[in-house]
């Protein structure tokens, strides 16, 4: 599917909605649990779409919107929500990452970008230089596979209950 930030907008609107029906309510055994390891529980994964929504995506637009050379990107904490969200429930992360969303789809709706204005590039610590368009796209994918890790990461709870079923359902594989 080609970039449209129209469609890419429809997939962002929904994805606090659909982690509050998802998420919402329960109990913590399905909320923090992980994969083990290093792996990040369905808590840690919204934690880190809230430090996205406030250091990410809008933040890197406006660089690379802006006048001049020079426009980098400041690396992204990948990790952050392990300190911010100490302390709060799994419901306030939601509410706070559905707050955060809407402000910052109300402040690109409010850009009316044009079409030339998705080829504008900035450079990113880590990948080199990006376009408006890559950017936004990766927002989309990025909340697509968050949802997809947090499906599988809850999953993966039941991985003995549901005896020699493991071995159809792929999930537990992945």
């Amino acid at each position: 599917m080609k970039f449209d930030l129209n469609k890419g907008i429809a997939i962002l609107e929904r994805t606090p909605v659909i982690l509050e029906a998802f998420l919402k309510d329960l109990s913590e055994e399905w909320t923090l649990s992980n994969e083990g390891g290093d792996s990040w529980s369905p808590f840690d994964v919204v934690g880190h779409l809230i430090h996205g929504e406030k250091t990410d995506w809008i933040q890197r637009m406006k660089i690379i919107l802006g006048e001049g050379p020079g426009k980098t990107f400041a690396p992204f904490d990948r990790f952050a929500q392990f300190e911010s969200s100490k302390g709060k429930s799994m419901n306030e992360l939601l509410d706070e990452f559905k707050e955060r969303r809407a402000e910052n789809l109300a402040i690109l709706k409010s850009m009316k970008l044009s079409e030339d204005k998705f080829i504008l590039k900035a450079i990113h610590p880590g990948l080199g230089e990006v376009s408006m368009k890559q950017l936004f796209s990766a927002w989309v994918a990025h909340d697509l596979g968050h949802i997809a890790q947090i499906s599988r990461v809850m999953a993966k709870q039941y991985k003995e209950e549901v005896g020699p079923w493991n071995e159809y359902l792929t999930v537990m594989h992945r």
